[in-house]
């Protein structure tokens, strides 16, 4: 049954934030983004607080189905509302006509747009799972002492975009994803450094804070970047290789740390954290040529 649920939320995924790029501002894609940090947070507390009481784990995950299935009833009773929004936007169904017979990989920026979406989810996901494994198997921290301090990970994630959503009124997005990913590469520094143990658990929070505005910020720029009507199938394929990046970057720092040591994390970071940089800015040079012969 698993894989009907992610079936189901990789299509909410898509067609949400697509939804959001095209008929709502920045901010609103950044609060999005801080409320799924926060959904994320509340499930493992839920199912938590089932097992402690001895209620069971079966008992947190009828919780959890019936969280859902009120989301479904709250979606079907406001579909009206995004159909009135949708008949809204006439400019769509004229650029449709222009771009529908053309594959997303020949648009110009898209192949590095994926690989943005790639090397972020490896930073965010590899950092959440080997963070604290580094903390402890390296830097010396006992296990309950980690698993703190990677919780403050997430909540930087979290904190950052809503932050974020109050930032965008006055910054535009290329801006808020270029400070995000060197904010990600200072804290990768500071997990590199021969510091004291204080200043790699200060950077696993950076690398939060930085991960918190790039991620709704691609998203949110893909109408901006490719154009309206290929934003729908850009937006799916950015999710794809987004699940590439959290599925098959992890275990690989897994199996060669396996072999070496796990004092190779913060290099595989930044390696990670380069990439993705390297790859943002050549779109926006992609963007910036794009916008001057128009």
């Amino acid at each position: 049954m698993s894989i009907p649920l992610g079936l189901g939320a990789g299509s909410v995924d898509t067609a949400l934030n697509n939804f959001v790029a095209l008929h709502y501002n920045a901010n609103h894609m950044s609060w999005l983004h801080c409320f799924w940090g926060v959904g994320a947070t509340l499930g493992p507390i839920i199912m938590s607080l089932f097992i402690a009481k001895n209620n069971g784990w079966k008992n947190g995950y009828f919780t959890i189905a019936m969280i859902q299935f009120s989301l479904v009833v709250l979606l079907f009773i406001t579909l009206p509302l995004w159909k009135r929004i949708e008949k809204k936007d006439n400019v769509i169904v004229e650029e449709e006509k222009n771009t529908q017979n053309t594959s997303p990989f020949r648009i110009p920026g898209v192949k590095l747009a994926l690989v943005s979406f790639v090397f972020y989810c490896a930073i965010e996901t590899t950092a959440g799972l080997w963070g604290s494994s580094y903390l402890v198997n390296y830097k010396g921290l006992s296990v309950a002492e980690a698993a703190r301090w990677i919780s403050l990970f997430y909540g930087g994630i979290t904190l950052g975009r809503f932050l974020t959503g109050f930032l965008t009124m006055k910054f535009n997005n290329y801006i808020l994803i270029r400070y995000g990913q060197l904010i990600c590469i200072m804290g990768a520094v500071c997990l590199l450094l021969p510091l004291p143990t204080y200043f790699s658990m200060i950077g696993l929070i950076l690398i939060g804070l930085g991960c918190a505005p790039i991620f709704p910020c691609m998203l949110h720029e893909t109408p901006n970047r490719f154009g309206k009507a290929a934003s729908q199938s850009i937006m799916g394929l950015q999710m794809v290789f987004a699940y590439v990046g959290s599925t098959f970057m992890p275990p690989i720092l897994g199996f060669i740390s396996s072999k070496t040591s796990i004092m190779i994390f913060p290099y595989f970071l930044l390696c990670y954290m380069l990439i993705m940089l390297i790859s943002s800015e050549k779109i926006n040079g992609f963007i910036r040529k794009k916008q001057q012969t128009t």
